[in-house]
């Protein structure tokens, strides 16, 4: 087939899918190069696009705080003072639980420390967190440092679990089976839903099963997985679990962070909490007591009262996923991931690189990681931002991450960057 035959094909797809893009309600990056007017964007996996919509929610926001000053907490037409509960329900369809066992706040690894503070409870025969080797660097960190704050060795107590020789992703499978016969030393279990390197979608029920039948508690990490992937955290029994908003949740960099903890243990009074103002029932707040009220929901896990003008951008998306659904985006996920791993099939046949991420769709996200063998990741990035206008995201040494968004991206995006990719090889190769 002809490029422009191509091209037209990929046309024809956007033409005819059932989910027509929604593109136009985002703002797309100008493209530097490759003569069309936008970017073709593959790096919401990183930091997803601005809504059109944010820039209102943020502005009634500020025009509130100029005509009503403190008055704004009672009197603006969506009162601060309760701001997050109108992010409550949105959030909790969008990961699969009930209203009660969800709160947003703070950002993703505060909330992964405020969950092990109540749910890490290391003994001497039972300290290990297990965690996979090619985990985001954050929560390695975050892990260590829980470890040795509770007094234990970080290079003994986290386990990280490594794919079997020869091959680039972890299995379900293997993770439950050496949880089976090793699950007796873990206090937690801690993954990635979606792992950010590779884009492998993990088996989150089979394993939060496997984990809580060793004795261990289960955490996920969804930072990769809000918004790509459809969630069932309450049906999973998932014990808790901690996400960001701002890769395919597109609600800003650095935006307010989500938190769940399964409803099993809302009124659990043992648990050790980090309280602040937001902790006490509010029913009671402006009472200033002393002490914290207690409220058996997931607001309890909340320090300090919500950043308003952080939490409105996460409003506006939350309210175009309740529009569009996590089905239907997930289906043309997984249409657009199919056809950029056949473009990329054509060129890794041809030239030196291979897609890591797993060919099944129910075991990855929408993303593709593909290795560059003997070139720079960093140095072809720039290449097809520069030259093509396809922006990706690069991942040292030599891995280049694509994320066809559902939201945003199109078929003639994924054709744009496969060609890219392959005209960026094949100089890089030439030049080698």
């Amino acid at each position: 087939m002809t490029v422009a035959l191509a091209e037209a094909a990929a046309r024809d797809l956007d033409a005819q899918d059932p989910l027509p893009t929604l593109r136009a309600r985002f703002h797309l990056p100008p493209a530097t190069g490759g003569g069309y007017p936008e970017a073709a964007y593959f790096a919401g996996n990183s930091l997803g696009l601005q809504p059109a919509a944010t820039r209102a929610a943020l502005d009634a926001e500020l025009a509130d705080w100029a005509r009503l000053g403190v008055e704004g907490h009672v009197a603006a037409a969506r009162p601060w003072v309760s701001y997050h509960q109108q992010l409550r329900d949105p959030a909790a369809r969008l990961v699969g639980a009930r209203p009660a066992e969800v709160v947003l706040m703070n950002s993703l690894t505060v909330n992964l420390h405020l969950m092990m503070v109540s749910f890490y409870r290391p003994t001497p025969r039972r300290q290990a967190i297990v965690i996979e080797d090619t985990a985001f660097p954050s929560d390695s960190y975050a892990v260590r440092s829980q470890v040795a704050f509770h007094g234990y060795d970080p290079d003994e107590a986290v386990i990280r679990l490594s794919p079997r020789p020869g091959e680039s992703t972890l299995r379900s499978e293997d993770i439950a089976s050496w949880l089976a016969e090793h699950g007796h030393r873990v206090a937690l279990v801690l993954l990635g839903g979606v792992n950010y390197y590779s884009g492998e979608l993990l088996d989150i029920p089979a394993i939060t099963r496997a984990g809580q039948a060793a004795g261990a508690i289960v955490g996920w990490d969804l930072a990769h997985a809000a918004g790509n992937v459809p969630l069932r955290l309450h049906d999973w029994g998932v014990d808790w679990a901690a996400w960001c908003t701002y890769k395919y949740l597109n609600s800003g960099p650095g935006a307010i962070a989500g938190a769940f903890v399964h409803e099993r243990h809302l009124a659990d009074r043992s648990l050790p909490k980090l309280a602040g103002w937001w902790s006490t029932d509010p029913d009671v707040r402006f009472r200033m007591r002393p002490t914290v009220t207690p409220v058996d929901t997931a607001d309890s896990w909340q320090l300090s009262n919500p950043p308003i003008l952080a939490m409105a951008p996460v409003r506006a998306s939350l309210e175009m996923f309740d529009a569009v659904g996590m089905d239907a985006l997930r289906a043309k996920s997984i249409r657009l991931t199919a056809y950029l791993e056949t473009l990329l099939g054509e060129i890794c046949a041809e030239g030196p690189m291979e897609v890591l991420t797993p060919r099944d769709p129910d075991r990855r996200g929408a993303q593709l990681s593909v290795r560059l063998h003997g070139m720079a990741a960093d140095e072809v990035s720039a290449a097809l931002r520069t030259r093509h206008g396809v922006v990706a995201d690069a991942r040292r040494p030599d891995v280049i991450r694509l994320a066809p968004v559902p939201m945003y991206s199109t078929f003639h995006d994924c054709w744009r960057a496969a060609t890219a990719l392959a005209e960026v090889a094949s100089g890089s190769c030439a030049g080698s």
